[in-house]
């Protein structure tokens, strides 16, 4: 199963909690340490480590988090780390916590784009890029960029599970694919 199919349904729960109780930006910046520990190789091995019971992995990850995000973790996200090691979905974590931002982007009637370039973008590309998908969309837009030198050239624009790739690696990619089929 893929894992944003996974992390859906724990997200929105997670949103649905954090709104009840007013508690949106703790719960990201939970959200965001939770990823940092649980992607970090070192942590992965201690939870794969089959020698290692529940309440040690437990116990470890609720720690880690606790120093990463310089905070007593709360009964809540006490009781989600315990059903993500009971669930083994460690691995979701980082699409859970993807999910939860655009859940609260969707909330706040905004979308949040990951903006993928060859080269570093200026500061006018950025704003022609955020004016456009504004204008798309009809909506305040935020982008995070990043740059994949294996793009070679051209973007990629993911928008959650839609993504647009405009790339000349994808168009190589494509022309490959398409000559070695004819």
């Amino acid at each position: 199963m893929e894992l944003s199919s996974i992390a859906k349904p724990y997200a929105q729960a997670i949103f649905e909690v954090a709104e009840q109780s007013n508690s949106v930006s703790s719960w990201s910046s939970f959200l965001s340490a939770a990823s940092a520990v649980m992607s970090d190789e070192s942590t992965k091995a201690f939870i794969a480590s089959p020698g290692k019971s529940k309440t040690q992995k437990y116990d470890l990850i609720a720690a880690l988090i606790a120093k990463a995000s310089s905070k007593e973790v709360s009964k809540q996200e006490s009781a989600l780390i315990g059903l993500i090691l009971k669930n083994d979905r460690s691995a979701a974590i980082e699409s859970i916590a993807g999910a939860f931002e655009m859940a609260v982007s969707n909330a706040n009637k905004s979308k949040n784009f990951k903006v993928i370039s060859a080269f570093e973008l200026s500061e006018s590309e950025t704003k022609a890029i955020i004016d456009d998908l504004t204008s798309k969309h009809k909506t305040t837009v935020s982008v995070e960029t990043k740059v994949d030198e294996t793009l070679k050239g051209g973007i990629i624009i993911k928008d959650g599970d839609k993504v647009i790739d405009t790339s000349i690696k994808a168009r190589v990619d494509a022309l490959s694919v398409s000559l070695s089929v004819n």
